[in-house]
């Protein structure tokens, strides 16, 4: 079911979810700004490595499709569950490999929202994963787990600047069981390359060994800073260049659904 042709425009749309993720929590509203053939189905949350709850992103669907997006880092106690790096079981599929426990902690208490929601909606309609950053992580997580226990069969997954969250078997068996998967990064960008392929906990001197999940589809935009390097603004504006016509209407027509555009301007 894999198509090794990542869409732009799908990508482009997903990513400006992705940049809604953020406006959400900032505002403190379980609003966002959608194209019009979109409604939100829930906002959901989930702990933070402190124990308190936070919105983490939404579910939002058309006439056609489900989207699932997930918020990435923006928050200290989210930079403390991303150092969390020892591994853990996966414990939603046999033999599903070990997973990052910081990220699973983090899927698992938003976990039965989603799960909750996604029982009400219809398989018949494409089921969209995305997220940026953490959220990436958190989209891989949860991608696995509907391809193995839901109805929603061959998720297609758009990730973007997302770390490793898992070893061998896990990514391995995430390949096998969902449909369209692209991890968008920056080679410039310094979070893809977290955790490290090999983790030593500096508590237990434990090693942990990470991979990635394919498919890795490569830009190349130098910022000058980390944090352009790595924010989803910077990433929706190296893939408008890519299809700036279809960027220019999809901001025009819904105005604040797209993140602002960086140092170019969409013609």
């Amino acid at each position: 079911m894999f198509n090794n042709s990542m869409d732009t425009r799908t990508a482009l749309r997903l990513a400006a979810m992705c940049g809604q993720s953020y406006t959400q929590l900032a505002q403190g509203t379980e609003s966002v700004i959608l194209p019009a053939a979109y409604r939100i189905v829930t906002p959901f949350t989930a702990n933070s490595a402190f124990g308190g709850r936070e919105l983490f992103g939404f579910i939002t669907e058309s006439d056609s499709q489900i989207v699932i997006v997930f918020r990435g880092t923006s928050t200290t106690s989210d930079w403390i569950s991303d150092a969390i790096a020892r591994q853990t079981d996966y414990p939603y599929a046999k033999d599903g490999g070990l997973v990052h426990q910081g990220f699973l902690d983090i899927y698992q208490s938003a976990r039965k929202q989603i799960v909750t929601a996604m029982s009400k909606l219809s398989p018949q309609k494409q089921l969209y994963l995305t997220g940026h950053s953490l959220g990436g992580s958190l989209a891989t997580l949860c991608a696995a787990d509907l391809a193995t226990n839901t109805k929603f069969r061959d998720p297609s997954v758009y990730t973007f600047g997302s770390p490793r969250v898992g070893n061998t078997t896990f990514a391995g068996q995430f390949n096998r069981k969902t449909g369209p998967h692209y991890r968008v990064y920056n080679r410039n960008d310094m979070v893809p390359s977290l955790p490290p392929l090999v983790y030593k906990s500096p508590r237990t001197g434990d090693l942990y060994h990470y991979i990635h999940v394919k498919k890795a589809v490569e830009l190349d935009f130098p910022t000058g800073s980390f944090a352009g390097n790595h924010a989803v603004s910077s990433y929706f504006t190296e893939l408008a260049k890519l299809d700036p016509k279809y960027a220019k209407l999809l901001c025009a027509k819904t105005p604040g659904f797209c993140p602002e555009i960086n140092g170019y301007s969409v013609p």
